[in-house]
């Protein structure tokens, strides 16, 4: 039994990151002395097992073989005879296909350590088009990595647009584009991974919404997204300021068929209604900012407007406007119902009444500005 660190762990070392996550890979070995070993098996689809003590995750050997398409149409083989190289050469990136030895040996038959000098996402062999997962993949690393340097390679580029003519992004479930999405999003230069996704032709094909908006509006989104990815690490904000250009409509039907989370969902429609009304006005009245709190349900969800403005921010509206809108909203939301019932003021009397107090502390904002 022999056992290797691989994948990434390899890959952030020799890159000087930090590594977070550390798997491995044990050729020679059976479930059964694993298991004897002491590991606990969690693999239902192959054998993979936990560490006794570090809780890391130690993977048998295995080679993979296509049975159909998409990326469930895999049949998986692990037996203590696969080769550690067998193992690797089933890896997406050459990067991805290094491995160490307990003794700090690097293995890397596919040439991973020179893509790294060489700053290239290149894919290990032919067996990258079996899997539509991979161009993805291919594209959130190129999000990561993308401030160090990195491209991807011609041949993986050109093997990736060959994938999506074939069709074979076609069988790609919508739920796991966003996840991939989601974690793309996440990264240090994410507009990169979109991208790489319209430059391979694979955009249209999963986010059809979003590669027709690239078509009307050129790279006015990737803008807005990176502007957002200065101003928030969140999802929420970055995905908003992606697809602000999108009418209702698209984003729905978007956030439909990707099971798009809530709160992503929310925050988009929020932001999108909120542009929508936006006054071409550069002098506001009071009347007018308070419709947009209003609009924006500022008065309930304080911290959800704030995310507004990060969006709005974003997508081009002056920070002489968001401070404003923040100003403003702060200002009025100090209005106290309360003392004003202590005045007499109730029913629909009270609710007019702290319509009139948050205005007039909206107009002293304005007229200071």
């Amino acid at each position: 039994m022999k056992q290797y660190l691989v994948g990434g762990a390899v890959r952030d070392e020799l890159l000087g990151i930090p590594v977070k996550d550390r798997d491995w890979v044990v050729v020679g070995a059976t479930p059964q002395e694993m298991l004897d070993a002491g590991y606990k098996q969690v693999g239902a689809d192959f054998p993979v097992f936990l560490h006794p003590e570090t809780n890391e995750e130690y993977a048998l050997a295995r080679t993979e073989r296509k049975q159909g398409h998409g990326y469930h149409g895999f049949t998986v083989h692990a037996s203590p005879d696969v080769t550690l190289e067998e193992d690797l050469q089933r890896r997406d990136l050459t990067i991805n296909a290094m491995a160490k030895s307990v003794d700090g040996a690097v293995v890397d038959p596919f040439g991973g350590r020179e893509d790294l000098e060489a700053r290239l996402l290149r894919h290990v062999s032919s067996a990258f088009s079996e899997d539509p997962l991979r161009i993805l993949r291919t594209a959130r690393f190129a999000a990561r990595f993308a401030p160090l340097g990195f491209q991807v390679a011609e041949d993986t580029m050109a093997l990736m647009k060959r994938m999506v003519a074939e069709g074979e992004a076609d069988h790609l479930v919508a739920e796991r584009v966003w996840q991939e999405t989601c974690r793309a999003l996440h990264e240090k230069a994410p507009a990169v991974y979109f991208e790489v996704l319209d430059a391979c032709g694979a955009l249209a094909v999963v986010m059809p919404e979003i590669g027709a908006l690239f078509g009307r509006e050129g790279r006015e989104p990737l803008d807005h997204l990176e502007k957002a990815t200065e101003r928030s690490d969140d999802t929420d904000v970055r995905f908003a300021a992606l697809v602000s250009g999108l009418d209702s409509g698209e984003r729905e039907a978007l956030n439909s068929r990707m099971k798009v989370p809530n709160d992503c969902k929310e925050l988009a429609a929020a932001s999108g209604s909120l542009l929508e009304r936006f006054p071409a006005d550069d002098n506001p009245s009071a009347e007018q900012i308070q419709a947009l709190i209003d609009e924006g349900d500022g008065w309930r969800r304080p911290e959800r407007f704030e995310r507004i403005l990060l969006v709005l921010e974003s997508v081009g509206i002056g920070a002489d406007w968001t401070t404003m809108l923040a100003e403003a909203r702060y200002q009025a939301s100090q209005v106290d119902p309360k003392a004003l019932m202590a005045e007499g003021y109730k029913g629909k009397a009270l609710g007019q009444a702290i319509q009139r107090e948050r205005l007039r502390c909206i107009h002293d904002v304005v007229v200071s500005k």
